[in-house]
C-alpha cells in the first residue's frame, strides 16, 4: 500500500466527498451551526483517541509559540470554513456547494505563491485555471 502524500491526499478527497453527502443529509432539520458543533465534537473525540493510540501525544508546553499561533489561526479559519460550508449546504445543493468550496484549491495555489514563496509552472497555473472554471461551471449551470 502506498503511504506517500498522494495516497493521503486521495483519501482526504474521498472523505471530503463523503463529508458533503453525509452533512447535507445530517443538516436537514438542524440549525447549521449546531450541526457544525456536533461534527466538531465527534472530530475532537476521534482525533483524541488516534493521538493517544498512535503515541503522538506530547506536552502542550513543548510546542513552540509560533506553532501555537499558526495552529490557532488555522483552527479559527477551519471553524469559519465549516460554519460557512454547513450554512451553504443548508441552503443549497451539495453538488453545487462542494465545487464552490473547492475553489479553495485555487486560493491555496495563489496563497502558496504569495505567502510561502512556492513556485508553479505555466502548466500548473493552467490547471489551477481549469479547476476554477470547472467549479464555476458546476455551480452556475
Amino acid at each position: 500500500m502506498v503511504q506517500g502524500w498522494a495516497f493521503w491526499a486521495l483519501l482526504s478527497a474521498a472523505f471530503a466527498a463523503l463529508t458533503a453527502v453525509f452533512a447535507k443529509v445530517g443538516v436537514a432539520g438542524v440549525p447549521s451551526d449546531l450541526a457544525t458543533l456536533i461534527r466538531t465534537c465527534i472530530i475532537l473525540v476521534v482525533l483524541s483517541v488516534i493521538v493517544v493510540i498512535t503515541g503522538q501525544w506530547q506536552s502542550p508546553m513543548s510546542i513552540s509559540g509560533r506553532s501555537w499561533l499558526f495552529l490557532g489561526l488555522s483552527g479559527l479559519a477551519t471553524g469559519a470554513s465549516w460554519a460557512a460550508y454547513f450554512r451553504a449546504l443548508k441552503l443549497g445543493d451539495a453538488a453545487r456547494v462542494a465545487p464552490v468550496d473547492k475553489l479553495s484549491i485555487v486560493l491555496v495555489a495563489i496563497f502558496g505563491v504569495v505567502f510561502l514563496g512556492e513556485k508553479l509552472s505555466l502548466l500548473h497555473w493552467f490547471a489551477v485555471g481549469m479547476i476554477a472554471a470547472g467549479a464555476i461551471i458546476l455551480a452556475i449551470f
